[in-house]
């Protein structure tokens, strides 16, 4: 029911499980990579569970440098090179067998939620989304002519994304401290401490990190992305988020401008509580989340093949 796997992303071996559901395949499929820092193992397995249980297969993994996942610089975050990974998934789901790779799904926690929404605008081969919590950073940005988004969507897809010197990756921090004043963190809340120092035990999870803003063509801000989106989209809100950069008003800006079939769902505990198991917030938002998946990827699903006019266009 749940077997190792890896797969190639950026010069690296992402680590990956696999999780199979006891139904008659072939199997829809989700895609799931964790948030700021964090690993496999912490509680976004039990999430998996819940979609296995199902009927949904899910693929687990690690970002590049991070838990079990290889790459020579570790525990940098990059969301160019996290983008990537998301994608490289989607092309090792289409080798897997039994796996339907015409119903494939991302899900993102936190900061890989805004990276899956990014990848969802730009790839064809996306069938659903879900994202929990999602740290989309700023206001948005106009982009009344899709400048800014044909400029990202180019950088995500071929552009250089690794940074070519120091001045490009901030100094390492630890990702969470219980004192701000004589150790500063990147995450401030001590909510984040709590959660992290209680799930990253034994999990490969380690409290240090650096992020890496490379010199590209636009830089990582995908504010336009949601109008391009066209596949069923699940957002799981916290409307007390405590957290810098997950503000549910950018999140709401962001579900508006989607043009899909799309569905809004608040959850009690701030940017952590669906994030504690068990809980009653962890039980609402993964029920909701694997019945909104099989509603659009096995009860309802209709294979639409891409238009070649559409400007995201088809990656091969």
């Amino acid at each position: 029911m749940k077997r190792d796997a890896s797969f190639r992303s950026e010069g690296a071996d992402l680590a990956a499980w696999l999780y199979l559901p006891d139904a008659t395949p072939p199997w829809p499929l989700v895609i799931m990579a964790h948030g700021y820092s964090a690993t496999r193992g912490m509680v976004t397995d039990r999430f998996a569970e819940v979609f296995r249980d199902h009927g949904l297969a899910a693929l687990l993994y690690d970002h590049r440098g991070f838990g079990a996942s290889g790459g020579d610089v570790r525990q940098q975050i990059n969301p160019w090179i996290q983008a990537r990974g998301y994608r490289d998934a989607l092309r090792f789901a289409a080798t897997l067998d039994d796996v339907d790779s015409d119903r494939v799904a991302l899900w993102g926690d936190s900061l890989s939620g805004e990276v899956a929404l990014a990848v969802a605008a730009v790839d064809d081969r996306v069938a659903a989304l879900v994202v929990q919590v999602p740290a989309f950073g700023d206001d948005p940005l106009p982009d009344p002519d899709g400048a800014q988004f044909r400029a990202f969507r180019e950088t995500l897809l071929s552009g250089n994304v690794e940074p070519s010197g120091s001045d490009e990756v901030a100094a390492p921090l630890p990702v969470v401290s219980d004192n701000q004043i004589h150790r500063p963190s990147a995450l401030l809340p001590i909510t984040a401490f709590r959660w992290f120092t209680e799930y990253g035990k034994g999990k490969g999870w380690i409290n240090e990190i650096t992020s890496a803003r490379p010199k590209t063509q636009v830089p990582w801000r995908p504010s336009p992305c949601p109008a391009h989106v066209s596949c069923p989209s699940l957002f799981v809100v916290a409307p007390d988020d405590e957290m810098e950069g997950a503000d549910p008003g950018v999140a709401r800006d962001a579900w508006e401008k989607l043009t899909c079939a799309k569905k809004w769902m608040e959850i009690r505990g701030g940017h952590f509580g669906l994030l504690h198991f068990p809980s009653s917030e962890f039980e609402r938002a993964s029920l909701a989340q694997a019945e909104f998946l099989s509603r659009h990827l096995i009860e309802n699903f209709i294979h639409t093949p891409p238009d070649p006019r559409n400007e995201r266009g088809t990656i091969t």
